[in-house]
Parts: C-alpha cells; sequence; structure tokens
C-alpha cells in the first residue's frame, strides 16, 4: 500500500510546541476542506480490530488509543471553539493526553465502534464549525498558555489529526504492516 503524507510545512515549530506547530501543518488559507477530507478516515478504516492493536514501539499508543485520542482532543477544540465564538474570555486550561488515553476504553471498544465515534465527532464538529460567521472566525480566547482566535483553534483541530496521521503513516512504511 502506498502511503502519501501530508506535505511538510515549514517546520519551525515541534509538536512539544503544541497549538503552534499544529496550526503549521495546515498552513494559511481555507482550512475547511480538511475537515470534510475522507482521506485519514478512510486510511483509519483500512484497517481492522486486529491491526488497529498495532503500535510502532514499546510505550506508544496503538492505532486504537490514536483514534481515540483524536476524537477525544477534537471534543476538547471544538469546546473550546465554542466558546470563544461566544466571545468568552475565560482562560480554558490544557489537559493531560496521556491520563485521557490511559483511562479511555480505547483498547477494550471494537475499532469499528471508535471509527464510528470519530465520524459522529467529526460531524458534529462541522456543523458547529459552519455556524460561525467570518467575525466569529477571529474573536480569540485563552487556551492552555495561548491567546488563539477560534481559526486557530480550528487549524489546530485539523493539524492534530494531521500529526497523529502522518506518524502512523511514517510507522506503517518502516514496519511493512500491510
Amino acid at each position: 500500500m502506498a502511503l502519501t503524507l501530508y506535505p511538510k510545512k515549514s517546520m519551525t515549530f515541534t509538536a512539544s510546541d503544541g497549538f503552534p506547530y499544529y496550526i503549521s501543518l495546515v498552513g494559511p488559507g481555507d482550512f475547511k476542506h480538511y475537515f470534510t477530507a475522507c482521506d485519514n478516515y478512510n486510511f483509519l478504516a483500512s484497517f481492522n480490530n486486529e491491526t488497529a492493536k498495532f503500535s510502532y514501539a514499546p510505550g506508544k499508543w496503538n492505532i486504537k488509543q490514536v483514534v481515540g485520542h483524536i476524537t477525544d482532543h477534537e471534543r476538547i477544540m471544538m469546546y473550546r471553539a465554542l466558546r470563544f465564538s461566544r466571545k468568552d474570555i475565560t482562560k480554558l486550561s490544557g489537559y493531560d493526553q496521556e491520563l485521557l488515553v490511559a483511562n479511555s476504553r480505547s483498547l477494550e471498544i471494537e475499532y469499528a465502534d471508535l471509527l464510528e465515534d470519530l465520524k459522529n465527532v467529526r460531524r458534529a464538529s462541522i456543523s458547529l464549525m459552519n455556524t460561525f460567521s467570518k467575525e466569529q472566525l477571529q474573536l480569540k480566547g485563552f487556551a492552555w498558555k495561548f491567546e488563539l482566535t477560534v481559526e486557530e483553534v480550528l487549524k489546530a483541530t485539523i493539524g492534530h489529526e494531521i500529526h497523529h496521521i502522518n506518524i502512523l503513516k511514517n510507522s506503517i512504511e518502516h514496519h511493512d504492516l500491510f
């Protein structure tokens, strides 16, 4: 199976930088097409319950856990976008991704159900995103240690997914999973 990675953008940031890194993966311009594109979902759907247990290294999340993490992250980010779009300037805290993954049921849930949950969250995200006006996309709020516009929150959300898809594609190529 030939895998295509998303093109690398100007890599001024690393994943440890958080939002700036994820936003840089999306780049300038229209980002909404990333939410409606099916490439990432189709890639994830190419695994079955057994192959989704693959982890490319000891101590790293397996594919099921990554899907659960992407889903949880999108829920959190869309909540932030909602709050910012309603002019709520309350500083919103970060979250401990390791804690959330460790306390999810991703390992117990059938992979098809994890994918369905991701699909449902994405539908809800698109629905919310489509309600934002151009003016609302420019409203700002505080999350973790950053001040972000609603648009930047959306870019960071999809950039986060791109980051994890790239890691999976790289690791699968090096482990001949297919």
